[in-house]
């Protein structure tokens, strides 16, 4: 599933190219890409029409393209294999697309020759999907109230690092699972939390209450640091679902230290990389450099 990065990269192609367009006409193709959309498609795709799209933004792993009037927000949730691509209108269609949106023509249409441009929703599996939700009041970014309940992310410049440190200690629970949870942090999913965690040298089933103030820091900065990265590469791509507008795939999966390296050496001590079982998921680790918290009785 994509995690913060590669819904940033999604985000800022958004925000070049369909941020301050027109809303043309809308055909929602399967059902389920709208499941969330309380009204159906019929509706959503009749509120859209007409609609001019602000700036894309994001909180953690959801996106919203808000309209211009304010009021409500389209929210986007790629969930396992959903794309959102730019293509021009006489592109041929996706084996997998589920919505189409046509915009008005525009003056970028012209320089770059094409007749017009379309915003795709293209989704294998149909875990993903578009919905139109009210604002959060007074909320500065427009956030839809669906997900306001959604942490800040590490990367949101009002992201409070002394908050964070102090429920993580508070919280009863392990360090991996604290990572994950969107309330807390957002944007952080398997691939990244396993990343950070072998960078901090910390194992997955820490608990969270033998956190230091400066050991949480540090992590915290991992954390920074392994989304930054990502975000320079374009994302992880492991295979051709997820690309970002343009269709073109992230190639950090290259950098990665610990996710899917099983059976790999370390790269800090060249010990056997681990997998293991973790919450219908699998955590990767170096069991030298990430020893396994001490059993209490």
């Amino acid at each position: 599933m994509p995690e913060l990065p590669e819904v940033e990269v999604v985000r800022r192609g958004l925000e070049r190219w369909v941020a301050g367009r027109t809303v043309a006409e809308v055909e929602v193709l399967h059902p389920r890409a709208v499941r969330r959309h309380l009204g159906g498609g019929a509706d959503f795709a009749a509120r859209l029409t007409g609609q001019r799209f602000g700036t894309a933004q994001r909180r953690g792993k959801y996106l919203w393209l808000p309209l211009a009037d304010g009021g409500a927000s389209v929210l986007g949730h790629l969930g396992m294999s959903g794309q959102l691509l730019v293509q021009p209108e006489d592109a041929p269609d996706e084996k997998h697309l589920r919505i189409r949106i046509r915009f008005t023509p525009s003056d970028r249409d012209a320089v770059a020759g094409t007749a017009g441009t379309e915003l795709r929703f293209v989704d294998q599996r149909t875990f993903g999907g578009l919905s139109l939700h009210d604002t959060t009041p007074d909320s500065a970014d427009g956030i839809p109230d669906v997900i306001a309940h959604i942490a800040r992310d590490p990367l949101d410049p009002l992201f409070d690092d002394a908050a964070f440190q102090t429920a993580l200690r508070l919280r009863r629970t392990t360090i991996k699972r604290a990572l994950l949870d969107q309330s807390l942090i957002s944007g952080v999913g398997n691939i990244y939390a396993d990343e950070a965690l072998w960078r901090a040298r910390l194992h997955y089933e820490r608990p969270t209450a033998t956190l230091t103030r400066p050991r949480s820091a540090e992590l915290l900065g991992h954390v920074r640091d392994v989304m930054n990265a990502a975000l320079a590469a374009g994302g992880t791509s492991f295979d051709s679902l997820y690309v970002n507008v343009n269709g073109e795939s992230g190639y950090f999966d290259r950098s990665l230290d610990a996710y899917g390296r099983e059976g790999e050496p370390c790269r800090r001590c060249g010990t056997p990389m681990r997998r293991r079982p973790w919450m219908n998921r699998s955590s990767y680790y170096c069991p030298r450099c990430q020893r396994p918290p001490r059993l209490t009785v």
